[in-house]
C-alpha cells in the first residue's frame, strides 16, 4: 500500500487517517482559559497520517503532515498539544514546507529551548525531549513528520504540567 504525498499543501491521498483539533480541544493547555473558551470552536490544526504498518509496530516508520493555523488565544500563539516519546531512543524528523514558527523542546528538568522553523527547515527532534510546534506567522505552518511507529506518545503530563515556557505575541 502506498499514498500520494502532495508536498506543498501538506496533504496525502490514499488510505490515511485525518484528525482535526480546535482551540477547545486544548482548553487545559492555554494560559488564558477564558479566551480559549470564547473561541473553543476555532480550528487549530489538522493532521494526516499514513500508517505503513499498525501503530506500535517495531521497525515501522509512520509518515504524516500537520497544518497548524495562524492565530492566538489571548496573546498566546496557536500551538500543538506537545508530547514525550515513551521510547526516548526514538526521535522524530520534521520538514517544513510553508509558514513560520518554532518547535519548542523541553527536557526532563523542564529546561526549554526552541528551534526556528521556516520553509526548508529539516530538524531531527531528539526522542528524550518533549516537543510541540508553535505558529508565529500569518499563514498555516505546514510540516511533514516521520517517526518510528513504536516510539509511543505521552500527552497527559503536558496537559497537566504544561511546558516551562509560553509563546506570547508581542502585539
Amino acid at each position: 500500500m502506498s499514498v500520494l504525498t502532495h508536498w506543498q499543501t501538506g496533504s496525502l491521498s490514499g488510505d490515511v487517517v485525518r484528525s482535526a483539533r480546535t482551540v477547545g480541544d486544548l482548553l487545559e493547555y492555554w494560559g488564558d482559559r477564558e479566551a480559549a473558551e470564547a473561541m473553543a470552536s476555532t480550528p487549530l490544526y489538522e493532521t494526516e497520517t499514513y500508517f505503513s504498518k499498525p501503530d506500535g509496530t517495531e521497525g515501522a516508520i509512520l509518515w504524516g503532515s500537520t497544518r497548524l493555523f495562524p492565530g492566538t488565544v489571548g496573546r498566546e500563539y496557536f500551538m500543538t498539544r506537545g508530547h514525550w516519546h515513551l521510547k526516548p531512543t526514538h526521535g522524530e524528523l520534521i520538514v517544513v514546507v510553508s509558514g513560520t514558527g518554532f518547535v519548542a523542546l523541553m527536557d526532563r528538568d523542564r529546561k526549554a529551548t526552541t528551534v526556528e522553523l521556516q520553509p526548508g527547515t529539516t530538524y531531527h527532534i531528539d526522542g528524550t525531549l518533549a516537543h510541540r510546534t508553535i505558529n508565529t506567522g500569518d499563514e498555516p505552518l505546514v510540516f511533514w513528520c516521520a517517526w518510528a511507529a513504536d516510539c509511543g506518545h505521552e500527552y497527559e503530563s503536558i496537559a497537566r504540567e504544561g511546558f516551562s515556557e509560553r509563546f506570547i505575541s508581542p502585539l
